[in-house]
């Protein structure tokens, strides 16, 4: 996910991240992406919603994708070794008892045991697929597997873990300190754990005559409680290095499956997302991250992911030209897709910012370093102040985050005021986020506004007014063009009351 630092999924999210989720009801996506999986609808949120600034990052994370989205099998493949490596360690009880060494030592065993043959399969993906992979950051990984997992180095692991279950008992040394209590508990490697021509050797010099051959033993009653209490306490003393030394390697391979899943789960969630957007005839693309200072904002067929997602049909997209424009004000005939294309466009920029492929043909802009939104809400009745405030306070809270270079996306906003004031309000606050060198989209039903950045700020701004054709009906459609004084209101006139006169036609019939 990063050149030089791990996901962190459990990661603080930006304070504005339920307003972005909502407005451009990006969990719609979230959903489509991690289907059933838990686990994979927690990463991808994380993910989409910590979104990259630094062009660089943006492109390491597309390359990464690309690789998936050709060889999406082995992706999966490796996704599910990385879960079936955590799902084995959660089944191996810990219990109470880690204190004692004796029991941390059994645990630790036994979680490694349960890695083995995930960490064998990790190895073996590698090998056979390796080579196919182009990415930095897929290629890192399948070298490193391939290198770090080889077959020597797993067999070693698993004579360690034979070796640790002490089948002939075990071997300790010892020294007497103050008042003749033990010190410095060694473990010691039994004789068969020794490499051949040491074991000849030692068992040679054992031949040879001594005079200090003299040992002692003392075997444990097996009635006496209170010494095997002690030789067990012997026995933690002696095995509590060993014991530590396993478990923080235990926990070591543990959070590699686990970060590896972590990682992997975004981008199969973009292969699911993918899939399905496929499935439906939905074009996407990898969008081209500009690092350009100048604004830059283009593409074609841009579409509402979230929209298409609940569909029973392919959805409207449209084009834009953009580049060189600070400013993008979208007027025209209600219910006419302004608020879609909007929509649209702001998840475009949240999934290009996030490494993402994007709902279009095409699509290129400069990386952000914000995204923000600024939607009419509806009404509530436990609002303490008018919704005029509450649209005021949201929006002091958002410039208090916005940066030069972010991007805020407004859909009607300050409506909840008479047309004057809100004109006159909305002007301010565009004209000085402007200045700021912040972009900005606004889709608003305000003539004076919009009439008002085409008398003045022209050559900076893209009008564009939502299609409709003569008979009233909608194209869903944002074609360049000035702003109209006319809300079409006689569609609304035609609406009702064309069916309130076919109504009364049917009571008159019966």
């Amino acid at each position: 996910m990063f050149e030089f630092r791990d996901f962190d999924l459990k990661g603080p999210r930006p304070s504005h991240a339920g307003a972005l989720t909502q407005d451009l009801e990006l969990e719609v996506l979230f959903q489509a992406m991690a289907g059933s999986d838990k686990f994979m609808l927690e990463a991808v949120r994380a993910a989409c919603l910590e979104t990259l600034e630094e062009p660089s990052a943006i492109r390491y994370r597309q390359q990464i994708l690309e690789d998936c989205l050709r060889h999406p099998t082995i992706i999966r493949s490796l996704y599910a070794v990385a879960v079936a490596g955590v799902e084995g360690g959660r089944k191996v009880w810990r219990g109470t008892l880690n204190r004692y060494p004796d029991r941390v030592l059994y645990w630790s065993m036994e979680l490694l045991r349960s890695f083995m043959s995930q960490l064998r399969r990790l190895r073996e993906i590698a090998d056979e697929h390796g080579a196919k992979f182009h990415s930095k950051g897929l290629s890192t990984l399948l070298r490193m597997l391939a290198k770090e997992l080889d077959e020597g180095y797993l067999a070693t692991v698993e004579a360690h873990l034979r070796q640790l279950k002490f089948p002939e008992g075990i071997l300790m040394s010892a020294e007497l300190g103050e008042g003749n209590r033990g010190t410095k508990y060694t473990l010691r490697a039994s004789r068969s754990a020794l490499p051949g021509w040491t074991q000849r050797l030692r068992a040679l010099i054992e031949r040879l005559p001594r005079r200090d051959r003299t040992s002692y033993v003392y075997q444990v009653d097996a009635r006496d409680e209170s010494g095997a209490n002690a030789l067990a306490e012997l026995k933690n003393r002696g095995i509590g290095a060993v014991a530590s030394a396993l478990a923080q390697s235990a926990d070591h391979v543990e959070g590699f499956f686990e970060m590896l899943r972590a990682e992997l789960a975004f981008y199969v969630g973009c292969l699911n997302l993918a899939d399905r957007l496929s499935a439906q005839g939905e074009s996407i693309c990898l969008p081209e991250v500009m690092d350009e200072s100048v604004p830059v904002w283009s593409g074609r067929g841009l579409y509402d992911v979230a929209l298409s997602l609940t569909a029973a049909s392919p959805v409207v997209g449209n084009d834009l030209d953009a580049d060189g424009k600070a400013l993008i004000m979208i007027t025209g005939a209600n219910r006419g897709g302004k608020t879609t294309g909007l929509r649209s466009l702001g998840q475009a920029q949240v999934m290009m910012q996030c490494g993402m492929f994007v709902a279009a043909r095409s699509y290129r802009a400069n990386a952000c370093s914000g995204i923000f939104t600024h939607f009419r809400r509806q009404e509530d009745p436990g609002m303490k102040s008018g919704k005029f405030d509450e649209e005021l306070a949201r929006m002091s809270a958002i410039i208090a985050r916005l940066k030069p270079g972010g991007l805020l996306l407004f859909n009607e906003s300050f409506s909840s005021t008479n047309a004057r004031e809100a004109s006159e309000i909305a002007s301010e606050i565009v004209g000085a986020l402007l200045e700021a060198r912040i972009k900005v989209a606004y889709v608003t039903h305000l003539f004076d506004l919009a009439h008002g950045f085409y008398l003045h700020r022209r050559e900076r701004t893209l009008f564009l007014r939502a299609e409709r054709r003569p008979d009233g009906t909608r194209t869903f459609r944002l074609p360049e063009g000035p702003p109209s004084p006319t809300s079409y209101g006689e569609d609304l006139y035609r609406r009702i009351f064309s069916t309130a006169t076919a109504e009364r036609a049917a009571e008159l019939s019966h």
